[in-house]
């Protein structure tokens, strides 16, 4: 595996062409370049996690942190939780959960991400999933928001067919308030590979570039890790590879462009927000748009700040990378504990937050075995950045 073993906690490396990098255990720095030094902190480890693995974090504007489980496989309490005091509380209580689709869908199932929008509105992405199998009915799959100031749910949205299909896993989300009456809510659909687009105020979404070779998995993506490549390897059963369609997004600080990835790819694309935000435009005008970047490293979660850059895990060298306003990488932090970055967020007080969940451990990759060894971390570092604030 490239991995990053060997390297010291932080790396404080120069804005240099990840393309042209010829050197696999540095992707973000290229031969001959002078690099432009970016400060960082200290890796601090935020909370250990002894029961499921997480997935999603995000942090108010007051500093509450919530993180969330989706329901692949561990026993799963409560699929969101604040941390307080060191402890994993669900949110907003433990009513709100459930563990069987027979009951109510106003109740949360299973969570794949969670995100606090510039109004300070906690919203979670529940996938209507289990064990990564089709949504258990088209009530199930939600938006959900919750007033932080009250801890009540503000809006349940829903999908219809055409929109959220049965293979259809919506993976994360990101908001641009300032268009329409409530703002708009972009999602990454990693089962069935496109993007969707809600409108807050109304809960109408429609979908656009539907099963595009950008929002698919690269099929000769092949990732070395842990001395094997990651694929999916059922007991007894020939290797298969492992194909997650768009996954990680971010939107860009003038909320012109919205930044995305498939989580089986090294490429990260971009596309118009006005371009996505007209429903009636036709997908081979938004394909206008599109602009494509190779990268010498895959993605999971990625983020944005106020300052032009964009965050993007590389979960094939611990590491987590940066993209700069002039579309220059380099590595911002690297780390032996950091097994499967998975998802990133940026408080109001410069902290990166970064879940570490030792997903290509889990049991599908390795013939049946749990390889994982818990526990599981919430990682922070410092950055001198301010998140994007897309509102009025």
């Amino acid at each position: 595996m490239r991995n990053v073993l060997g390297c010291c906690a932080v790396l404080l490396l120069g804005l240099s062409g990840c393309r042209a990098s010829t050197n696999p255990n540095t992707p973000g720095q290229s031969p001959g370049e002078t690099p432009t030094a970016v400060k960082a902190g200290t890796l601090e480890e935020v909370h250990a996690f002894h029961g499921p693995m997480p997935t999603g974090v995000t942090v108010s504007r007051e500093g509450r942190v919530f993180v969330n489980y989706p329901r692949w496989g561990d026993p799963v309490r409560f699929t969101v939780a604040e941390l307080r005091d060191g402890k994993e509380v669900p949110y907003p209580s433990a009513e709100l959960h459930t563990d069987s689709p027979t009951g109510s869908p106003d109740k949360l199932l299973s969570v794949q991400s969670v995100v606090v929008d510039p109004r300070n509105r906690l919203w979670a992405l529940d996938t209507g999933s289990l064990r990564l199998g089709p949504i258990a009915g088209q009530e199930w799959p939600k938006l959900v928001g919750f007033d932080l100031g009250t801890n009540q749910v503000l809006k349940v949205i829903r999908f219809p067919a055409e929109v959220v299909r049965k293979n259809t896993y919506l993976n994360d989300v990101r908001f641009d308030l300032r268009r329409g009456q409530d703002g708009l809510a972009f999602i990454t659909d990693s089962g069935a590979g496109g993007l969707i687009v809600v409108d807050l105020a109304s809960g109408r979404s429609w979908r656009k570039l539907d099963g595009h070779e950008s929002v698919k998995a690269d099929p000769g993506f092949v990732a070395p890790m842990e001395g094997q490549p990651l694929m999916i390897r059922p007991p007894g059963e020939q290797p298969q590879p492992f194909s997650v369609q768009s996954d990680g997004i971010a939107i860009s600080a003038d909320g012109s462009r919205l930044f995305y990835c498939p989580l089986s790819s090294r490429a990260l694309y971009s596309v118009s927000v006005d371009a996505l935000a007209d429903e009636k435009l036709p997908d081979a005008e938004v394909l206008k748009t599109l602009q494509k970047e190779e990268r010498r490293f895959a993605s999971d979660g990625l983020e944005s700040d106020a300052q032009g850059r964009v965050y993007l895990t590389d979960w094939e060298h611990n590491a987590i990378q940066v993209r700069d306003a002039t579309g220059q990488y380099s590595t911002l932090v690297t780390d032996p504990r950091m097994w499967w970055p998975d998802t990133l967020a940026l408080s109001t007080d410069g902290y990166l937050y970064v879940t570490a969940n030792q997903l290509h451990r889990q049991a599908q990759f390795h013939g049946g075995t749990d390889q994982r060894q818990k526990p599981y971390h919430l990682f922070r570092v410092k950055v001198e950045a301010t998140p994007v604030a897309l509102t009025r």
